[in-house]
């Protein structure tokens, strides 16, 4: 097909059916709603299930559902909407079952306001439920980098019996760019899903989906197992882009819309031979640490640029482990920071430090 121009949500519409997405469970909210618009008639059309929920609770606890019976399910939403579905999702890991979950992030907290944002960064990072759990979240940069992910997403899924949280923020949704919807991406080798509820057999053992574990030590016993799970993602899953570090002054740490713009900003500070380089997380759990572990002796800083109030630099403090200073620049409420207000931020931290 080559490259088209599409808006953002429907890219992810059409990339989840490319990814083997069977069933979609949703409940509208801006600005995700031409996900669940798009998915409505074509997955219908292809033989596929699609349910508008009464809620974003009764979404999530469908997705549970289809996700137990081996079924490949997604939900989207945007924040409040997601915050909402922070119980089925620690159900959904408890269980051990793949499904994806898409969030097309907007300003909060509370209702907060429908322009795009990065709020979601702790709640999607740190859990959200109750209990000791994790998805594996990525934030992609650019349209063809959500679509490719997306694609990969379900296959990720299923090999690790675990969510998948795709993370945009508004802008990304509702932006149109040209992408490539056919290019390849990596599969993996999936085992036979044994597990699933997939009805009574004739001689087979009986099988079951909870995550409710009464007696202390065999919910004990299922944590240990879920963590040695998670220390696997951690070790094989970290994915970023890492851009002109060499040699460079100060490094910025920035994710999704953010990177964007500070991709200009950093061509800006070129042009005054001021050296900086990115550290550009895609996954943000597992957060890539090993980004951080052969940063130039000619680095003075670290400059955590977000659309929040400073919630991904806890994660740069732990991977800087006190080497250089650190500092902060974020924009909130939905607004967009021009390249040059990152560039005077540079320039700011580059004098303190002098």
């Amino acid at each position: 097909m080559g490259k088209i121009l599409m808006k953002g949500n429907e890219a992810i519409a059409v990339s989840a059916l490319k990814g083997g997405c069977d069933a979609f469970f949703g409940y509208p909210i801006t600005p995700q709603n031409e996900i669940p618009e798009y998915l409505s008639k074509h997955m219908l059309e292809q033989g596929k299930v699609f349910v508008q929920a009464e809620s974003e609770v009764a979404a999530i606890n469908m997705v549970y559902g289809a996700a137990g019976s081996g079924v490949r399910a997604m939900t989207s939403s945007s924040s409040p909407g997601v915050a909402l579905k922070q119980e089925g999702i620690s159900y959904i890991a408890g269980a051990e079952l793949p499904c994806v979950i898409v969030n097309v992030m907007r300003g909060g907290p509370g209702l907060g306001g429908i322009q795009p944002s990065q709020s979601d960064y702790k709640q999607i990072t740190r859990g959200g439920g109750n209990g000791d759990y994790h998805v594996i979240a990525f934030a992609p940069e650019n349209l063809q980098e959500t679509v490719d992910i997306m694609k990969q997403s379900f296959d990720i899924a299923d090999y690790y019996r675990n969510p998948v949280m795709v993370a945009v923020d508004g802008l990304i949704g509702q932006m149109m760019e040209s992408v490539d919807l056919d290019r390849e991406v990596p599969k993996r080798n999936l085992p036979e899903k044994d597990w699933a509820t997939t009805g009574d057999i004739k001689g087979r053992s009986r099988r079951t989906v909870s995550s409710l574990y009464l007696d202390p030590n065999d919910l004990e016993k299922h944590n240990l197992k879920l963590n040695e799970k998670y220390k696997l993602i951690e070790a094989n899953e970290q994915k970023y882009e890492a851009i002109n570090l060499e040699d460079a002054e100060f490094i910025i740490v920035a994710f999704g819309t953010m990177a964007r713009i500070c991709r200009s900003a950093i061509e800006l500070l070129a042009e005054e031979n001021i050296k900086v380089g990115m550290i550009r997380p895609i996954t943000i759990w597992p957060y890539p640490f090993k980004a951080f572990e052969n940063i130039p002796n000619s680095v003075k800083g670290f400059l955590c640029c977000e659309l929040n109030l400073g919630q991904m630099i806890d994660d740069v403090k732990i991977a800087n482990n006190g080497r250089v200073p650190i500092r902060f620049f974020g924009r909130v409420g939905g607004i967009m920071p021009d390249p040059e207000e990152i560039v005077n931020a540079v320039k700011a931290f580059k004098k303190e430090v002098k």
